[in-house]
């Protein structure tokens, strides 16, 4: 189903003539751009309205020019910056019973996470292209990586090559060793990376947003292979669980279940407690994060990104779930991979594996 039909939908279901869209997640499920200056908002500088005919984007002045170049198949209406803001902008034109995705004084606020699930076949190949990609670039700086790097460097290197191929890059986490086991979001520093590293990154284009991850090992602690190998466990039997939870039309917490006892087969019974693990993904980098009493409907075709992680390790893919299985969207098949076994089932998949830079 396309965003235009599901809209028609929710216009129905909620009895509105008119749903204005101004989150980024959302502008980019309908448009495949991005309506964001500054990146650390939610809510955009245009706003698109639709009431079931055809939609149009509503901007300030300063703006209307280049929106007009990034969606062209919209009409763009423009209003003075000086005078009022989006909010204000939208409120005025609106007087039918309307809604809209972030606060507008007299309107209804919707929350469209669910709308944007599952996926229609053109995101699913914007999908492929964002993930193998991302999966390029992180893999051929970390290919790159020296132990006296500092982890601002690597992230800088990162950004930048990101951006070159039109990616915003919403996340970018390095870690090193001294840090890795004492963080699990390891915002990185200006200390080196040490004996190994861990980068994290999570990347928009069109509107979709995939997340990997990748570890490298200069001088890999001992205990390194046993607990990224529990971290992979933990992970593939998320996928399968996914998938599995899927058929059966059931929710996010089922999934829970499975990791739960995932990480309690692999010796780490507590250890979810410490990091969130994961969930949908699509529009959003989570479009819900699992937790044990989270009833969202496992869909498909939809993208899934899970990332356990145990005691300094972390594994991480965006997998696609559909009729035909499942696709790792996040592997270039040039990266060091291990057949790992799912808690209670016999179909493994190949994980990532830390690349071993000492010999």
């Amino acid at each position: 189903m396309s965003a235009l039909d599901s809209l028609d939908t929710v216009l129905e279901d909620r009895s509105l003539e008119t749903i204005w869209l101004a989150t980024t997640n959302n502008y980019g499920w309908v448009t495949r751009a991005d309506n964001r200056i500054n990146t650390g908002h939610p809510v955009g500088v245009a706003a698109i309205r639709y009431d079931g005919t055809e939609p149009t984007i509503l901007t300030a002045n300063i703006e209307a020019d280049r929106i007009r170049s990034e969606v062209e198949e919209f009409a763009v209406e423009e209003f003075d910056w000086y005078d009022t803001t989006l909010a204000g902008a939208i409120e005025a034109r609106t007087n039918e019973p309307a809604a809209a995705d972030f606060p507008v004084s007299g309107l209804e606020e919707v929350d469209l996470s669910d709308v944007r699930q599952p996926l229609d076949s053109t995101a699913i190949e914007d999908y492929r292209a964002l993930g193998r990609e991302t999966a390029e670039v992180l893999e051929s700086v970390c290919r790159t990586l020296s132990s006296t790097q500092t982890e601002r460097e690597v992230a800088s290197t990162l950004t930048g090559r990101l951006t070159e191929r039109a990616m915003s890059v919403p996340v970018c986490l390095v870690g090193g060793a001294r840090r890795l086991q004492r963080h699990r979001h390891f915002r990185p520093t200006d200390e080196q990376l040490g004996s190994y590293a861990i980068a994290s990154v999570c990347t928009r284009r069109r509107g979709l947003v995939v997340s990997a991850t990748r570890t490298v090992a200069f001088d890999p602690p001992e205990w390194l292979t046993a607990r990224h190998h529990a971290a992979a466990r933990v992970h593939t039997t998320a996928v399968r669980a996914t998938q599995r939870v899927a058929s059966d039309d059931g929710t996010a917490s089922d999934v829970f279940s499975a990791i739960q006892n995932a990480y309690d087969v692999v010796g780490y019974p507590d250890e979810w407690q410490l990091h969130h693990q994961g969930g949908a993904a699509g529009y959003a980098s989570r479009e819900w994060i699992a937790t044990p009493n989270l009833e969202r409907q496992v869909m498909t075709p939809m993208g899934y990104a899970w990332n356990p992680s145990v005691q300094g390790t972390k594994c991480e893919e965006t997998v696609l779930i559909g009729d035909s299985g499942i696709e790792i969207l996040t592997s270039t098949g040039e990266w060091p991979t291990m057949t790992t076994e799912p808690v209670g089932s016999k179909q493994p998949i190949d994980c990532h594996v830390p690349l071993d830079r000492s010999k």
